[in-house]
């Protein structure tokens, strides 16, 4: 009888066992359910909560480059604006002795025409070129800096075919290039000494963006043109603007007149043009312009070199 209650309370004690056991594995799986649905939802919130952030910093960046190419565009039309104005009028606002239109120039004078390009190398850079050549005329390029390999081929090239190359700026930058004789310094010499690297041209004639007579410099211009002095270089303006320069499209035939209409005031003329990649009905122009100078008696179309006269749209003193 003792012997058979024993085996019953070991059975019962074994059974308790069982169902301890089992209900620590049932609860222990609950729990580890319940901690896999709460980190679930918890992921999904996180995942939510990212693509919220994500998106915000996409909006943010689009705003960022909207201002950006805003801004971009703003300078842009600043800096046509500066070329707007021929060069004779330019003069006359700013009170600089031109040439007398009305005076002829003696039978045996040519008059001499200087194409100048403004803020290549670019993607028509090889275009141009190339029609120069097929009318055997040369010209001057005032560059600004683009190390790429393609940009080096063609600041070679430029060189290589006869052409005068000049320098404009090598960022081209009016805010940081104008804040002061420091920074203008600095960028010329860093694309004065970029070309020499490239092309073993020293180059000694520039071109301020926007030209000696622009508005947007912080520095007195006189102090640039004092450095350049110091320098022993020279810088030009010009006379005849093509009128390129604007954000707008103009035509060839635009270009061309806007070249010529004035072109016999001068014996000479240095006539702003510009070597962009946007700048396709230059290049369309190019072959039509270099004809009607060509057609007219006397005159000759010549690079810039020591004997070139310095037009200046503001005066040195």
């Amino acid at each position: 009888m003792a012997q058979t209650d024993a085996v019953k309370k070991d059975k019962r004690r074994r059974r308790r066992l069982r169902l301890l056991l089992f209900a620590t594995l049932f609860f222990s799986t609950v729990i580890l359910m319940i901690v896999c649905v709460i980190m679930g939802i918890r992921l999904h919130t996180v995942k939510g909560e990212l693509r919220d952030t994500l998106a915000l910093l996409q909006d943010r960046t689009a705003v960022t480059d909207q201002a950006e190419n805003a801004a971009q565009r703003t300078a842009e039309d600043a800096e046509a604006s500066l070329y707007t104005v021929s060069g004779v009028e330019e003069y006359e606002k700013a009170g600089v002795a031109a040439e007398d239109a009305g005076e002829e120039a003696a039978d045996e004078q040519v008059r001499k025409v200087y194409l100048t390009f403004d803020d290549g190398p670019s993607s028509n850079t090889g275009r141009i070129l190339d029609i120069l050549a097929d009318y055997d005329v040369k010209a001057t390029f005032f560059v600004v800096g683009r190390e790429e390999e393609e940009y080096r081929a063609l600041y070679n090239r430029i060189v290589d075919e006869g052409h005068t190359l000049a320098m404009h700026s090598y960022s081209h930058r009016y805010s940081e290039i104008y804040q002061s004789v420091e920074s203008y310094s600095a960028d010329l010499s860093r694309l004065q000494e970029f070309l020499y690297d490239t092309t073993g041209v020293w180059c000694r004639y520039c071109r301020f963006p926007g030209g000696s007579s622009n508005t947007v410099s912080r520095v007195d211009m006189h102090e640039l043109i004092a450095y350049l002095d110091d320098q022993d270089m020279s810088y030009f303006d010009w006379n005849i603007s093509s009128g390129d320069a604007v954000s707008t499209y103009i035509s060839p035939s635009d270009i061309i007149r806007n070249c010529t209409a004035k072109l016999q005031d001068y014996d000479e003329a240095i006539i702003l043009l510009h070597d962009a990649a946007e700048k396709d009905s230059t290049v369309e122009a190019l072959p039509g312009l270099i004809e009607a100078i060509e057609a007219m008696g006397d005159t000759k179309i010549l690079p810039i070199t020591e004997d070139t006269e310095r037009i200046h749209h503001i005066s040195n003193e």
